[in-house]
C-alpha cells in the first residue's frame, strides 16, 4: 500500500473518482500497486449489504439489512415492511460491472440478516434467532422450500447476534455468534447448547442474558462462540467460546479457524487464530463478570480486555486498537498474484479498511505480526487523516462489511456506505451500499465454467477460489466414495498446499483406500499438511491416528504436537496417558499456544495429571516449565505444594507470585484458607494475598470467605430519612403536604434523586406530583445524573448539531475543554478514566460529523458495554452506573468512577436505563463553539 502523505483535501474527494491516483484526485480505494479496483455495483441495485457469497454461475448473493434497528432508525429511513431481502447480482454482459439484480426472497423472518452461504440449490441464511435454509429445487431463483435448520440464538436485530456460516473442508457447518445471548440451541439429536453472559443491551426484543449456563456436555460456555455441526443437523459441538462479537469465522483448507473480535474501549480489537476448545477470554470464565471487573492492578486495557494473564485463555493474536471488525477471508489461490496466496483478510468497518496478514506458524500457533493495510478508503489506515471544514466528507464512509472471492478469483468487497458504525445507528437514510471488485492489473478474468456433472469437473471445481463452489464440489465427490480416488490423488502432488489439503480431507473419508493415500503425508516436510492429515484422521479414522501418534511425536513440529494434544482429549486417558507425558515433556516453558493446548486437553483431569507427573517431585525444585503448566491447570491436588512455594524465601519473588496466582485460580476452600492464614504478611506477598482475598470474596471464593471482612468494604449505606420520605411519597394515605415534603426531601438530596430516577424508570412516580418537580436540576453536580433526571423529569437542553458543524474549531482550545469535560470518564493516552471509550484513536473510527453527533446525541448510539443501570440495594441505597458483573457478585462502576462490589444477595432490584452515562453538552455547560473546539482537538493527529 502507498505510504505517501496525501493533502487533507484530497481525502475528501469523492470515492467515485476513476483513473490512476494523482495529487488532483483520490483513487476509488487504496490498494496495492499491482492491483486495481472498480465499482462493480451500487444502490439502487441493493441496499445495506451485510454479507456475501458467490455461486457456481459467478453471481454475487448478498443479505440486506434495510430494517436494521428500526426502533432507533425509523426517522425517515428506508423501511421494508415485508422484511429484509436476499439479493442476486450478476454481470451478464461481461463488462466487469453488475447490470442486473433480483430478489431471491423477501421474508418477514429476515430482520437484519448477517450471513449467507450458497451451496448448490440451497441458500443458508443466518438471522437471529434462526439459521434458515431456502431450497430452490427447480433452479428458477425463487425458493421452493424454507426450513429452520437451527433456532434459539440470541441477538435478534442485533450486531452481536448470529453471523455467517461456512461449510468447512471437513464437510461440516461452522456458525459464529456474538455475545447477545442467551443462546439456547438444540441440534437434531436433542443436544442443547446454552451460552450466556453478563452482557445485556436494551432492545425491544431483549431476553435477559444469564451467565453460568451449563450445556448438555456439562460445560459452561460463555458469550459469543463458534459451533460446528453436521449438515443433517446432528453432532453440534462448541469449537471456541467467550468472544465479544466476532463477526465472521473463516475456516481455511487446513482446517484453521480465523476470526476478528470487537472491543469495548476503542483500543483492543484483535485478529486471532482460534484453537479448538479455546476460551477467547472476553468475560470471566463463566461469563458473570466483565473484563473491567476482573482487571488487576497494573494490567493494560488490552491485557485485561482479553484476560491475557489468566490460565485457560487463548493468546489474543494481533491486538490492533480501535475498530469494528467484520468479514474474514483467506485467499488460497494465485488469481490475484502468487504474493497473495495465503493472505488472510480481516475487514474493519470502523477503520475503513481491510487488513491483510500472512499467517506464519510460530511454535504451536500462528503469528499475525505481518499486518498490512490491504484495502482502504483513507491512505495509511487513517493516520494522515485531517478533518477539513467541507460539507461532503465521504472518505470515511467506506464501511467494509464483507469480502469474498468470485469464481474467477477476483475479490469482491461489500461496503455498507454510512458515516457511522456501531451503536446500532444508521445515518444514511437511503440505505446505500456498494460492491467493489479488485483484480490484478493487466490480467484478464474470463468467466469460470463450472462442471459439476463429471468427476474431472468436480475436481477442477475443488480448486475454485469461491469457498462454497469448492464446498459443493467436495459434497459431490464425497458421495461417490472410492471411485473418485484416482482423480483426487492427482491433487496430492499439486504445488499449492491448500489444494493438497482439500484432497486430504476427502480421501480420509473414503475408507482404507483413501487413508492409505494420505498416510505418507504424516511425514511431509510441510507441517501444515501434516496438521491437516492429523485432523482428517481424527475425524474419519481415530484408530489409525492413535496407532500413528507415538511415532509422530518422536519428530513432530510444534503445530502437530499441539493438535495431537487437542484431538487426543476425546480418547480414553488410559490409552493416551503415555502420549500426554511425552507432550508435557515437549513444553519449552515459553510457547503460550502449546501451554494452552495442554490446558484444554487436560483441565478436566488436572488432579490425575498432577499426581501422575509431578506429585513425587520437590515443589521447590520445579522447573519453570513445570510451574507454568501447573499454573495453567491449577489442580486442587497441587495446593500443598503451592503453599510451600508461596512461603519459600529461597524462591524468587516472581516464582512466589506465580504460586500465589495459581492458588488464586483454584476454587477450593483449602486455597482460600491458605490466604486467610497469611493475610497479615508484609511486603509484596501480603499485598497480593489481600488483593486476591478482597477480589475472590465476591466470586469464586464467596462461600469460603463469608466470615472474612475485607479492610475496605465500600458497600454504600442508605439514609433512613430518605427511605422514610420515599415511603411517604408512595403512601396513598399521606396528605398532599406530606407527599410534597417527602418529594422536596428526595429532590434536595443527591442520593434521593437516584430514588426518584428509579421511580421514573419504573413508571411509578405519582402523576399528581409531576408539577412539583424542579424545572431545572441545577443543584445536581453529577452530569450523568443530571442527564438521567432531565430524561424523566425535565426538558433536555439541546445543542444543534448543524450549528456545530458550521463552526471552525481551535484544537488548542479543544484540548483544554476536553481535559475539563471529557477526561472524568474517558482516557486519552495516560490521562483520564476508563468509564467511557478511549478517545485516543476516536478519529480512526469516526469522521468529524459523526463525532459531533455522538457528543450532541449521546443516547442515539450507546456503545456496547456502556449501557447504564440503576441498582437498588436491600438496604435502600441506589447506584447509577455501568454493570460490570452480574452473578454471585454485582459490580457497578458509577458515573463518578467508583466501583462497588456487592453480593447479589444484597441487591433488591436492577433496571437498565436506555440512556448513556454521557450527558448532553448543555448539561455540562457546553455551547456549540465549545464542541467545535473539542472536535478539532480529537480529530487531529495522534493524541
Amino acid at each position: 500500500m502507498r505510504n505517501s502523505t496525501i493533502p487533507g483535501l484530497l481525502l475528501l474527494l469523492s470515492l467515485f473518482s476513476c483513473g490512476p491516483y494523482s495529487r488532483d484526485e483520490a483513487p476509488l480505494l487504496f490498494v496495492p500497486e499491482d492491483l486495481e479496483v472498480t465499482l462493480w455495483a451500487s444502490s439502487p441495485l441493493f441496499h445495506n449489504p451485510t454479507n456475501m457469497d458467490v455461486d457456481a454461475k459467478g453471481r454475487v448473493w448478498l443479505t440486506e439489512a434495510v430494517n436494521y434497528r428500526d426502533f432507533r432508525n425509523a426517522d425517515g429511513h428506508l423501511v421494508r415492511e415485508a422484511g429484509d431481502r436476499i439479493m442476486i447480482l450478476e454481470d451478464r454482459d461481461g463488462d466487469g460491472k453488475a447490470d442486473t439484480s433480483q430478489v431471491f426472497v423477501q421474508d418477514e423472518d429476515l430482520r437484519s440478516p448477517l450471513g449467507i452461504a450458497v451451496v448448490g440449490n440451497q441458500v443458508i441464511v443466518s438471522c437471529s434467532p434462526n439459521v434458515i435454509v431456502y431450497t430452490d429445487t427447480n433452479g428458477d431463483d425463487i425458493p421452493d422450500n424454507k426450513a429452520v435448520f437451527l433456532t434459539g440464538f440470541g441477538g435478534k436485530d442485533h450486531d452481536h447476534g448470529l453471523h455467517a456460516g461456512q461449510l468447512g473442508p471437513d464437510g461440516k457447518w461452522y456458525f459464529i455468534t456474538g455475545n447477545a445471548g442467551p443462546h439456547q440451541v438444540r441440534d437434531k439429536e436433542g443436544w442443547t447448547l446454552r451460552s450466556g453472559s453478563v452482557y445485556n443491551e436494551y432492545t425491544p426484543y431483549s431476553t435477559e442474558n444469564v451467565p453460568s449456563q451449563e450445556s448438555d456436555d456439562g460445560k459452561v460456555y460463555t458469550g459469543g462462540l463458534v459451533i460446528r455441526i453436521n449438515p443433517d443437523g446432528s453432532g453440534m459441538e462448541v469449537m471456541a467460546h467467550n468472544f465479544r462479537n466476532a463477526y465472521e469465522v473463516f475456516v481455511d483448507s487446513f482446517g484453521n479457524m480465523w476470526q476478528s473480535d470487537n472491543d469495548d474501549q476503542t483500543a483492543s480489537c484483535r485478529t486471532t487464530w482460534l484453537m479448538e476448545g479455546g476460551n477467547a477470554g472476553f468475560f470471566s470464565e463463566e461469563g458473570d463478570r466483565t473484563w473491567q471487573a476482573d482487571r488487576r492492578p497494573g494490567q493494560t486495557i488490552a491485557e485485561a480486555h482479553w484476560h491475557q494473564h489468566d490460565p485457560g485463555v487463548l493468546p489474543a493474536g494481533d491486538i490492533y486498537g480501535a475498530g469494528s471488525p467484520t468479514g474474514m477471508l483467506r485467499i488460497e489461490g494465485d488469481e490475484l498474484g502468487e504474493a497473495y496466496r495465503g493472505l488472510l483478510l480481516a475487514a474493519d468497518a470502523g477503520r475503513n479498511i481491510i487488513f491483510g496478514y500472512h499467517p506464519r506458524p510460530e511454535g504451536a500457533g500462528y503469528s499475525l505480526a505481518e499486518r498490512q493495510n490491504f484495502i482502504a478508503s483513507v491512505d495509511v489506515d487513517n493516520e494522515g487523516y485531517i478533518w477539513h471544514q467541507v460539507e461532503a466528507d465521504t472518505s470515511k464512509w467506506f464501511r467494509p462489511s464483507d469480502a469474498t472471492l468470485g469464481t474467477d478469483g477476483s475479490l469482491f468487497v461489500a461496503d455498507w456506505y454510512d458515516p457511522i458504525v456501531g451503536g446500532h445507528q444508521m445515518r444514511d437514510k437511503e440505505g446505500q451500499g456498494k460492491i467493489y471488485r479488485i483484480t490484478k492489473k493487466g490480467q484478464d478474468y474470463p468467466k469460470a465454467s463450472i462442471d459439476f456433472a463429471t468427476v474431472s469437473g468436480q475436481v477442477a471445481a475443488l480448486r475454485n477460489p469461491a469457498v462454497h463452489v469448492r464446498a459443493r464440489a467436495a459434497q459431490l465427490l464425497r458421495k461417490q466414495g472410492t471411485a473418485v480416488i484416482p482423480e483426487l490423488e492427482t491433487l496430492l502432488d499439486h504445488a499449492n498446499p491448500f489444494y493438497r489439503a482439500r484432497a486430504i480431507w476427502l480421501l480420509a473419508g473414503m475408507g482404507a483406500m483413501g487413508i492409505q493415500k494420505i498416510q505418507p503425508l504424516l511425514r511431509d516436510k510441510n507441517p501444515e499438511l501434516v496438521l491437516t492429515a492429523v485432523r482428517a484422521l481424527a475425524a474419519h479414522a481415530p484408530d489409525t491416528l492413535m496407532r500413528e501418534a507415538e511415532d509422530l511425536l518422536s519428530n513432530a513440529d510444534p503445530l502437530v504436537r499441539r493438535e495431537l494434544a487437542i484431538l487426543l482429549r476425546h480418547e480414553d486417558y488410559e490409552k493416551t496417558a503415555k502420549l500426554y507425558t511425552a507432550l508435557i515433556e515437549s513444553y519449552d516453558g515459553k510457547d503460550r499456544w502449546y501451554r494452552n493446548a495442554l490446558g484444554i486437553a487436560l483441565s478436566d483431569r488436572a488432579n490425575e495429571v498432577f499426581e501422575a507427573e509431578w506429585q513425587g517431585l520437590d515443589p521447590l525444585e520445579w522447573s519453570p516449565e513445570q510451574a507454568s503448566l501447573i499454573w495453567e491447570l491449577h489442580p486442587e491436588a497441587a495446593i500443598p505444594a503451592l503453599k510451600l512455594r508461596m512461603e519459600s524465601e529461597g524462591l524468587s519473588s516472581t516464582e512466589r507470585m506465580q504460586a500465589v496466582e495459581t492458588l488464586a485460580f483454584i476454587p477450593k476452600k483449602a486455597a482460600a484458607e491458605i490466604f486467610l492464614d497469611l493475610v497479615d504478611e508484609d511486603g509484596r506477598l501480603g499485598e497480593q494475598i489481600r488483593w486476591w482475598l478482597q477480589f475472590r470474596k465476591y466470586n469464586e471464593w464467596q462461600a469460603f470467605l463469608e466470615d472474612w471482612e475485607p479492610p475496605l468494604d465500600n458497600l454504600p449505606s442508605a439514609q433512613p430519612e430518605l427511605l422514610a420520605s420515599l415511603e411517604r411519597l408512595g403512601d396513598s394515605l399521606a396528605t398532599g403536604d406530606q407527599q410534597r415534603e417527602a418529594l422536596n426531601s428526595l429532590a434536595e438530596s443527591p442520593a434521593g434523586r437516584l430514588h426518584l430516577a428509579l421511580l421514573g424508570v419504573k413508571g411509578s412516580f405519582p402523576d399528581s406530583l409531576q408539577a412539583r418537580l424542579p424545572a431545572e436540576w441545577s443543584s445536581e453536580a453529577r452530569p450523568a445524573v443530571k442527564h438521567l433526571l432531565a430524561r424523566f423529569f425535565g426538558t433536555p437542553q439541546e445543542v444543534e448539531e448543524a450549528a456545530v458543524n458550521a463552526l471552525e474549531g481551535d484544537a488548542a482550545a479543544g484540548k483544554v475543554l476536553t481535559a475539563q469535560n471529557c477526561l472524568a470518564c474517558h482516557r486519552i493516552g495516560d490521562s483520564g478514566n476508563d468509564i467511557g471509550p478511549n478517545l485516543s484513536g476516536i478519529r480512526q473510527k469516526m469522521d468529524a460529523p459523526t463525532l459531533v453527533n455522538a457528543i450532541v446525541q449521546p443516547d442515539a448510539a450507546i456503545g456496547f458495554g456502556s449501557e447504564s443501570w440503576l441498582v437498588r440495594l436491600k438496604n435502600g441505597a441506589v447506584l447509577y452506573g455501568l454493570l460490570q458483573s452480574n452473578g454471585p457478585v454485582v459490580t457497578v462502576l458509577d458515573s463518578q468512577g467508583q466501583r462497588f462490589v456487592i453480593p447479589a444477595s444484597e441487591v433488591a432490584d436492577k433496571r437498565q436505563v436506555p440512556l448513556s452515562l454521557m450527558p448532553k453538552p448543555a448539561e455540562m455547560g457546553l455551547v456549540a463553539q465549545d464542541i467545535a473546539h473539542i472536535r478539532a482537538y480529537l480529530m487531529q493527529g495522534d493524541l
